[in-house]
């Protein structure tokens, strides 16, 4: 369950970064289209880095190991 808050937080915090550029006019109004897309793309390498993280920190049990053969 904490992992989905994290996600939901991160949403939130990217459409507020999202809805402050369109307001400000940071961004040219041509390009805020893409901004969703590349919000795709960011949420989508997030999830890759988790995914690596959790391999590379995953404990090994060699007792267990044993007793599954």
């Amino acid at each position: 369950m904490k992992h989905i808050l994290k996600i939901v937080a991160l949403l939130a915090a990217i459409s507020a970064v999202w809805v402050g550029l369109l307001e400000a006019a940071v961004v040219p109004r041509s390009y805020t289209w893409l901004l969703p897309i590349y919000l795709v793309v960011l949420l989508g390498c997030y999830g890759l880095l988790m995914v690596g993280v959790g391999l590379m920190v995953f404990p090994t049990c060699p007792e267990e190991a044993v007793l599954l053969q």
